[in-house]
């Protein structure tokens, strides 16, 4: 197995045996990040070999390498069975590098982007190389210059976490700074008027206080591609997430590695953690100083009672922010090759919850019997055969076609037709599973010319 991790050297001497190119470019980078590097051997320094090197004569041939002076090896002799003679004569905790993959020689170089005092590595195990380095490429195209006068100036702020005491303000603050125009000119400045502009913002991020703040984020239908671009930035910045059982595994992995995670279910008759507790949790942890995200399916304001959950923060004066989400209907119908709304077919569209309570909905079914419209239930799996039946008691056509789009968007969607007549039993023989969405309406008659998910 090959688990990547960094490598901190307490004893920062480099010594090198052989002289290839890929030693010296090693032994450059490693005198780059500050080690002091010895040529063992040499009388003099190879060509390209960095200026600061010195050498040493050969270590007699019972001397054993060790960590008491050295703290890596690199061996690269450009004769195979060299190298494995100096692995003998190398402590066993020693960390080694040569090339190939020798089962001793543990350490690898990844590619490296750097800006001052941050570091990128990309690292693809030694095996390509030079697909690590295409990425570095790209990556060092994507960083501002001016990062590195930034980071470099924040080094001589001191610790942090005295000025701006909760993960909120510190998290905050940074994303500001790093999104503002500070980074982008700070290369063309001086000392003096970078370290004046970072005052400045640290000044501001500590007058906003240390109460938290509250993000309800839809994180759409089940495709993780169909996040927004203001809902990933958002996941990648938050201390704790809630999240219900529609989230995917797939887009719970983009959000920020070390957040808290709390599952608070949400499921038919069986609610893991009861709303009203949801919305108090969200209070107490914003007024903890922590960037929570309440990250819903579809959109938050769709039947996903985001709005009792504002409700609660605006009493309670917690700053929260809303980041709309792509609903169920229109992703599902959508990756079901159902438009919801059509010249020839459908003027309107109406949203509805199919969640029944005691197997009874009171609801304007009369209303919903209208030509040139689209009706859209969520939740309406469990109760299909009431919805159906108390459509067609409304006056509408027993052949109207239907719908039922299971796991919308996601690998494992089942599209359901027939007609108000017949889709439920053509459900219940199908053994669909929710979440899933109903359509309804003239619109469905076009699935079999426009669907295109089969043909991605």
């Amino acid at each position: 197995m090959s688990l990547t991790v960094s490598l901190r050297i307490d004893q920062p001497v480099v010594g090198c045996l052989g002289s290839g190119p890929r030693l010296l470019a090693k032994a450059r980078y490693c005198a780059d990040q500050g080690a002091r590097v010895i040529w063992l051997g040499h009388e003099s320094l190879p060509d390209e070999a960095p200026a600061s090197s010195e050498c040493r004569p050969k270590p007699a041939s019972d001397a054993v390498l060790s960590s008491d002076e050295f703290g890596l090896i690199l061996i690269d002799t450009g004769d195979a069975g060299d190298d494995e003679r100096w692995l003998s004569r190398i402590a066993t905790d020693l960390p080694v590098w040569m090339p190939g993959h020798h089962p001793r020689a543990r350490v690898q170089f990844p590619a490296t982007v750097q800006r001052g005092p941050l570091r990128i590595t990309v690292d693809t195990g030694g095996r390509w190389p030079t697909v690590a380095n295409w990425l570095r490429q790209r990556l060092d195209t994507l960083l501002p210059e001016g990062l590195a006068d930034v980071l470099q100036s924040m080094l001589n702020k001191g610790d942090l976490n005295r000025v701006l005491g909760t993960p909120h303000q510190r998290r905050s603050f940074w994303y500001r700074l790093l999104d503002g125009p500070l980074v982008s000119r700070a290369h063309q400045m001086s000392g003096e008027a970078v370290n004046a502009e970072l005052d400045e913002a640290l000044s501001l991020a500590e007058g906003r206080g240390p109460q938290g703040e509250v993000f309800l984020v839809g994180a759409g239908p089940g495709d993780p591609d169909l996040l927004t671009l203001k809902a990933l930035r958002v996941i990648a910045q938050a201390d704790v997430v809630l999240y219900d059982r529609l989230v995917s595994r797939e887009i719970l992995n983009r959000v920020r590695a070390d957040a808290e995670m709390i599952h608070v279910g949400k499921q038919r008759s069986k609610h893991t953690v009861p709303q009203e507790e949801i919305n108090q949790r969200l209070v107490e942890l914003a007024q903890q100083g922590h960037t929570v995200v309440r990250l819903k399916g579809g959109d938050p304001f769709i039947f996903g009672r985001g709005g009792e959950e504002i409700e609660t923060l605006a009493e309670a004066g917690v700053p929260f922010q809303v980041v709309p989400g792509i609903t169920a209907a229109s992703g599902c119908a959508a990756y079901a090759g159902i438009p919801l709304t059509h010249r020839d077919h459908a003027q309107s569209v109406r949203f509805v919850t199919g969640h029944l309570k005691n197997d009874t909905c009171d609801l304007p079914w009369r209303d919903f019997v209208q030509s040139n419209q689209t009706l859209v239930f969520y939740m309406g799996l469990v109760g299909l055969p009431v919805i159906a039946r108390e459509l067609v008691a409304h006056g509408m056509a027993p052949s109207m076609p239907v719908a039922l789009v299971s796991k919308g968007t996601t690998p494992d969607q089942v599209v359901v037709t027939g007609t108000i007549e017949t889709i439920a039993d053509r459900v219940a023989a199908s053994e669909v599973k929710a979440p899933t969405l109903i359509i309804i309406g003239d619109v469905v008659s076009l699935r079999e010319k426009l669907d295109w998910i089969g043909a991605r």
